[in-house]
């Protein structure tokens, strides 16, 4: 193989990376819209009935005790969820990643495959996804979770609100923030990029947790708008996104926080429903 070609084929990784990404984003939000379709139910009372998130229009009593089953699909509800919302703001850090693994192996200098990292970062929201369904139990256990997967509470959904929107201001909001927006500077604090899968793995898992403490409180809006309202998942997916990869990322970020916290107050205030 010659070196023109070779150039050419470490090129094309990076195109293949990317296409994987955007694949795996579509497949995450085609399985959403699907669980969001069967739980629509058209319109029907669900009144003292609950909907398990499995795609094929399983109803059971709202006072019934979870099943293994039900939690299993709750937690993969989660986790493609998660998928769906997080990876087009991880795509820059693992483009990047993919651009240096196609340098270094161009020079001899061999890194470990780029699916290695963004396996890491993918582990560290599956981590968050199982702590969401144990919530969610626990949720819906008390007794304060409707059929639509919303809070029951007008209380609770503005304490949530609030707590969001304080924690957008807050220094452990910032530094988290800041190793999501700045891939490069990222590195720089925790050494570069590894040639073996594990310390590469590693990584990645380090920059998704930096990641789910940028955004945990931002998911758990999700209890407030509706875990399957699908047009209340993809605003809040795009201002995540809008938070890390744009220059002013961090003013949206606390304009959204002054947004939660106005919402919140009026949540207190608005009469109570029904």
């Amino acid at each position: 193989m010659t070196d023109n070609t070779l150039e050419t084929v470490l090129r094309r990784d990076r195109w293949i990376v990317g296409g994987a990404i955007a694949i795996l984003v579509l497949l995450a939000w085609a399985y959403v819209l699907w669980l969001a379709n069967d739980m629509d139910m058209g319109g029907m009372d669900m009144t003292g009935f609950r909907m398990i998130p499995a795609g094929i229009g399983i109803m059971l009593p709202a006072d019934r005790p979870w099943l293994a089953i039900e939690f299993a699909y709750v937690f993969l509800m989660w986790a493609v969820m998660m998928v769906g919302m997080m990876a087009p703001s991880a795509a820059p850090m693992i483009l990047m990643y993919a651009r240096v693994v196609r340098q270094g192996r161009a020079q001899g200098r061999p890194f470990a495959a780029t699916g290695w990292f963004a396996a890491g970062y993918l582990l560290a929201w599956t981590g968050f996804s199982l702590g969401a369904t144990v919530l969610q139990w626990a949720i819906e256990r008390a007794a304060l979770l409707d059929s639509r997967m919303v809070l029951d509470s007008n209380l609770i959904g503005a304490i949530v609100l609030i707590a969001a929107g304080v924690y957008q201001w807050t220094p452990l909001k910032d530094v988290c923030l800041a190793q999501c927006q700045s891939p490069i500077g990222f590195l720089m604090r925790h050494g570069g990029f590894r040639s073996d899968p594990r310390g590469c793995l590693l990584l990645g898992l380090r920059h998704g947790g930096y990641c789910v403490g940028c955004c945990w409180v931002l998911m758990a809006l999700l209890f407030v708008g509706g875990v399957m309202n699908v047009l209340w998942i993809a605003l809040l997916a795009l201002l995540v996104l809008v938070e890390k990869v744009t220059p002013v990322g961090r003013w949206i970020a606390r304009a959204a926080g002054i947004a939660c916290v106005v919402a919140g107050a009026w949540l207190v205030l608005s009469p109570p429903q029904g």
